[in-house]
């Protein structure tokens, strides 16, 4: 399995657009679920900062992922452009498999 972990702080007047766009329903996973291999997203929030939140990202395998990447790059980066005015930072945390 591919998992792969983003960390975000969002703007406070823009938590709730954040949650609702990266959330498992939201809009990155409707992206996501047009694409072989997609497993799922979920969204966590920090209990002790409420602007933190992570993204993990699961794909079956590191080929199923890119083969989503070159087939909906730009529909990525333009989902990208849109929602980056929502937070303050990201990182991504890596790229990790189960054990």
């Amino acid at each position: 399995m591919h998992i792969i972990i983003w960390e975000f702080t969002v703007r406070e007047e823009h938590i709730q657009e954040f949650i609702s766009a990266y959330g498992s329903d939201g809009d990155w996973a409707k992206l996501f679920r047009r694409a072989d291999g997609y497993l799922g997203t979920e969204l966590l929030r920090s209990s002790h900062e409420p602007n933190i939140f992570l993204t993990v990202d699961r794909w079956e395998s590191d080929a199923r992922f890119e083969t989503f990447q070159e087939r909906f790059g730009a529909e990525y980066k333009k989902l990208d452009t849109h929602f980056e005015g929502y937070t303050s930072s990201e990182e991504k945390l890596g790229i990790f498999s189960e054990v």
